[in-house]
Formats: structure tokens, sequence, C-alpha cells
């Protein structure tokens, strides 16, 4: 137990991990420990393999400065490098953003009858931005145009895209006067590899302004496309209570576990698990019915819309197949380890691949389209009540944490949580930050990562955030760990927070950690942040804003993309472990300290989560002076 005690804090975790240890079945802890040591060039970022004449690796040591065969610099190296990584994530966010869009358009065309327009509101508001004629028109007709019309941002070749245009007036002139405003998501993209290619882009600064401009297309692109469509097609979230951790499985019923990041086919798998059909096969099977929970940032998203359990983040996907009791788990796309394959051969559960871009050797693939996707996922789910009966009773190990939550805040709902229905407004968060009630907000997302407890990051960051009367607003797997860790019940306010924040939450019956969506959904805080802009008395744009961001348990390229477009749009920004740039003290200096003079934003690396903290609000302080505010309340 003493080394599941040093690899996670959450107790579900910490029960599977001895169980995997006793049944020699390795994790991703496991596989962690065999690269050890790791190679310390790549976390440097001064190795190149961007051509045949290398692979090219800088000595860290050396006295004189090293090139690589065609002359790059360690500085030209690791900032192609980083933004490689930036466009790679860029390239997983966005195209999630087309994939819905391409869901909406069937939609709309009558021809994907499981999908329908469900915020009629949002989609004539989203027209009305892309001028789109809504007057006499059905909102499948409004669909249609709006579909395609958003399909052109992603290869657009002139002008700007759209959603840009959302963000403060000073931070689109200044986005304009750096030449990074983003022009079509597709092209910032295929730009970033074109300008990574052997002989073209050599300047670090040059090809790091790049990067946010890439990364501002994600942002302020695709993410918040695929954001808005699907709030459209599944219809926008509203707070809801749910239930979270390994502990949602059930003993006694058919488990099956949704994972991935796209609601395309979840979403109607919580329709299909409720059909009479589906309820009576299972009961034949001998099972009380059918028991859906959620997996990463697709559990946000039907947790989200729908009250869906999840029953775990990034680093417990092995760990619920570890209990024995999942009878299937789908699988679509983004942070499916590969090694699932080799853990699901040990027990009776059966893995199903859905996507075309991610297939597995082995694994059964059932490939889906929306225009089928009602019976794809009935077929899916027919399998996994047939292979109940397979279960081997004595070997089910589910561990008793089950934690309440409350999720589904978006940017449009706290309009009307903080003002109520008929005043809608941002006014009252504004004046507790302004009176010093709030110190200030923060946004804390992204991985897990097994070079990080799993969990502590989050969880410790986030409790000493709300101690010192910071809001804070989390996604992804990060919201995941703040739920199992009892973060996200309006409850947790009297046990974690400062005495303001309290009374804040206690006035409005919100938690003191704001679950506002999957990963993609960090769209959803840079909305909020411009919409406090937007209401006043706290500056004219979000670098004015006493706010900070932070990925303390970070692991993905998705994650490089979304600290881009946060800095980029001017918040500190706080990793938990550094990105591989430290091979140049040129490209760390340009991310860590130059930028903020050009964007307002900048990253820094801590890798204690308390001391991370601890710099958001240093920051926030910081900001709070310049703005002239009062005195915090309570301190």
């Amino acid at each position: 137990m003493d080394k599941a005690k040093k690899r996670s804090i959450d107790r579900a975790s910490q029960y599977m991990l001895e169980r995997a240890d006793k049944e020699n079945i390795l994790t991703a802890w496991d596989r962690l420990e065999t690269m050890q040591p790791q190679c310390g060039f790549g976390q440097l970022g001064i190795c190149c393999r961007n051509c045949s004449m290398g692979p090219c690796r800088i000595d860290p040591f050396a006295e004189e400065e090293q090139t690589g065969v065609c002359g790059a610099s360690r500085d030209t190296i690791v900032a192609r490098n980083f933004i490689r990584m930036v466009a790679a994530g860029a390239a997983a966010h966005s195209d999630h953003g087309r994939d819905i869009t391409h869901a909406l358009w069937l939609a709309a065309q009558g021809k994907a009858d499981a999908y329908g327009i469900k915020d009629e509101e949002k989609l004539k508001t989203l027209a009305r931005e892309y001028n789109v004629k809504i007057d006499e028109r059905s909102k499948e007709e409004i669909a249609e145009e709006l579909a395609v019309k958003i399909f052109a941002e992603f290869g657009r070749q002139h002008g700007e895209i759209r959603m840009p245009l959302r963000a403060p007036e000073k931070r689109i002139k200044l986005w304009r006067e750096l030449g990074i405003m983003p022009r079509g998501v597709d092209r910032e993209i295929v730009e970033t590899m074109h300008r990574t290619h052997i002989g073209v882009d050599n300047d670090y600064k040059n090809i790091l302004m790049h990067g946010f401009r890439t990364a501002l297309s994600d942002g302020w692109g695709g993410s918040m496309i695929a954001t808005d469509l699907s709030d459209v097609l599944f219809k926008t979230p509203e707070p809801i209570l749910a239930r979270s951790n390994l502990g949602t499985l059930s003993p006694d019923e058919v488990n099956v576990v949704v994972h991935g990041h796209e609601p395309t086919l979840s979403d109607v798998v919580v329709d299909v698990v409720r059909d009479p059909e589906i309820v009576e096969l299972a009961r034949k099977k001998g099972a009380k019915g059918v028991n859906l929970v959620g997996m990463c940032c697709t559990a946000n998203e039907i947790l989200m819309r729908h009250g869906i359990p999840v029953a775990g983040n990034f680093l417990q996907q092995e760990l619920a197949i570890l209990t024995g009791a999942v009878d299937l788990m789908m699988v679509d796309v983004q942070c499916i380890m590969p090694a699932l394959s080799s853990v699901a051969s040990a027990f009776h559960t059966k893995l199903v691949t859905t996507s075309p871009k991610n297939k597995a050797p082995g694994v059964t693939h059932i490939e889906f389209k929306e225009e089928e996707a009602y019976e794809i996922a009935k077929k899916i789910i027919k399998m996994a009540v047939e292979n109940f009966p397979n279960r081997n009773g004595n070997d089910i190990h589910i561990p008793d944490e089950n934690q309440d939550l409350v999720a589904g805040f978006t940017a449009e709902n706290i309009y009307n949580f903080l003002g109520g229905t008929y005043r809608a407004t941002y006014r009252p968060l504004n004046d507790a930050i302004i009176q010093g009630r709030l110190r200030g907000l923060a946004g804390v997302v992204g991985c897990n990562n097994p070079k990080i407890k799993h969990n502590f990051g989050h969880v410790e960051m986030a409790k000493e955030l709300i101690k010192n009367d910071v809001l804070v607003v989390v996604t992804g797997c990060s919201a995941i760990a703040d739920a199992e860790a009892g973060l996200l019940t309006p409850e947790a306010a009297f046990k974690y927070a400062g005495k303001g924040l309290q009374e804040v939450c206690e006035a409005v019956g919100i938690p003191p950690v704001l679950h506002v969506g999957s990963c993609v959904d960090n769209s959803r805080i840079l909305i909020a942040l411009t919409n406090v802009v937007l209401e006043g008395g706290l500056g004219e744009d979000i670098s004015d804003l006493p706010v900070a961001g932070a990925a303390p348990e970070w692991m993905s390229e998705k994650a490089v993309s979304i600290g881009c477009y946060f800095v980029a749009s001017g918040v500190f920004t706080v990793l938990g472990n550094p990105f591989p740039i430290l091979g140049s003290k040129n490209v760390t200096n340009f991310l860590c300290n130059e930028v903020e003079n050009l964007l307002g934003g900048r990253f820094a690396f801590e890798a204690d989560p308390v001391k991370a903290a601890h710099l958001m609000i240093e920051h926030i302080d910081k900001k709070r002076k310049v703005l002239k505010l009062k005195p915090l309340m309570y301190h």
C-alpha cells in the first residue's frame, strides 16, 4: 500500500493499484519506472529529428555553442519542437470541433435522426454572429447554413476567423498589432509544420509567436466551435448533481464505460441504455440493468448534460478495468492508452474502438457513423449485455469511493446564478472582487501524469486557492480530481474556503470550485473572463484582471496548446512540470518573462502545488494593486 499511496492520493485508485501489483498487471506507473532514466535531451527539448541528416542533439553542458548539421541552434531546435507540440494539441481539439460541425450539418439535413437542435436560442445567437438569416426560417435551415459557414473557418485562406472577435477590443487590437490574429484554423497548424521544416524559420522568437497564433486558432477557434455547437446539438449544460469515482461501478448491473472526448456517440448511448429492449435483455442475462459511467472528457460531456456518473480521469482508465466489473469500455479519440487492450485481456472486459482515427491491434472496431448513431450504439451496448454472464463473481473488486458533485456551470448560466433569472449579470462577481470579498479567479485545468502523484497537484492547488478566497473554475481531468476529493459540492466551501469565498458560495448556492466542462470547454473560461471585462470596473482587457491559470499535472500536447492560448489571452499560467524547453535559456526566458511585455501573460513552472498556488495568488494581488481595489475583507 505504501507504493500505491506514493502514486495517488485517491483511495479508490490506491486500492486498485494494490490489486494490480498482486495480479502482476502493469499500469502507467509501472511503465514509467521501466523508462527510467528518461532521455535528458528530450526533456530539455534539444534533440531534432526534422530531417535525415540527424537526429541531432545539443550537449547541454558544451562550453562552445553547438548546432545541428544544418546549423540550427539550440534556440531554433527547442522553439521548433515546442510549437510542433502546440500544433498537435491544436489539431486534436480543433478536429473535435470539425466533427461536431459535421454532426450538426447532417442533423440539419435530416440525415442523422439521433440528433436534433436542443438549444435553439444558442443556435440563433451563433447564427447572428455569423450573419446567418434567422427570420422566417426553420431551425434546420439556420443550422445547415451555420454549419457551412463554420466549416469555412477551418480552411479560411483570407481574413480572420470570427470567434476571436468575441475577445475584449483591446486584446483584438493587440493580436492584430503583433500579427498573431488567427486566420484559418487548419492554416495555422499547416504553417507550423512548414515553418519548422528544415531550412525555414530559425528566429526562435518568430517561431514562438506563430505558436501563439496557432494556439489562438484552437482556444478562440476549434475548441470554441466544439463547445458552442455541442451546446446547440446536445443542449447547453445546467448545474446538475451527479457522482464520481470508481465506486460508481455496479456489482449487479452491466457496466459500460465510455471513454475519450467526443460526445457524438456517447450522448446517444445515454438514450440507448434506457431502451426497453436493452433493459429487458439485461434482465434476461441476470443483471438488474445497465449502468453507464464515463471516463476522462467523454465523462465530462455526458456528466454536464445528463448527470451520468464519472468513474475517473486519465490515470484511472486502467484501474476501472482492474475492478473486474467493466463489461465493456467504448473508446473514441484522445488520451486512450494503447495498454488498455492488454489490461482488458486479463479480464472479461470487451474493448471497442469507434473512431476511424483510433484502431488498436486485436481490439474490436465498430466504426461510428452519425447517420446510424442509434443503431451502432445499440449494437455496442448489446455486446456489453451479452458479456455480463462472463464475469467471474469472485473477481469483482469495486472500491467504496462514490463522491457527490455538482457540475454543469457555463459562462452563460453564471449570469443567472449571480444575478438571478430576471436580472442576469456578472455585476455581483465583479463587485465581490472589487470590494475584497473575493481575491480573484483561477482556472485549474489539464491532465494527470504518472510523474506526479495522481490528483495531488489538482486537489492541493485548488484547496490552497479557495482557502485564500480565490474562486476556482476547473475542466477536464482536473475537474474529476476535485470531484473525487469532494470539492465540487456547496458544502466544500465551509470545509475548505476562506470566509469571503464562503459568503459568496452561501449567498449564491455554488461550490467553491466550479466544473465548467471537458478540456475543449476551456473556451468557456475565455468567454467568462471576457464577460468580467465587459461588466466593468476591473480593467479593459483580460490581462488587467486579478486572475491566473494552472495545469499542475499536464502531460498532453493539447495542454501545451491550452497553456499557450491562455498566455496569449493575457493570463499568467503555472505548470506543474516544465515544457521541454529548458535546453534553451533564450526560449525559456522568452516564454517565462519577456512574453509578458508583449501579451500580458507568461508561463511559470512549479512542481509544488501549494507553492504554485501562491505564485498565482501573488500575481492576483499584483493585479489588484494596479487596479487600486479595496483591501481584502478577511485578510
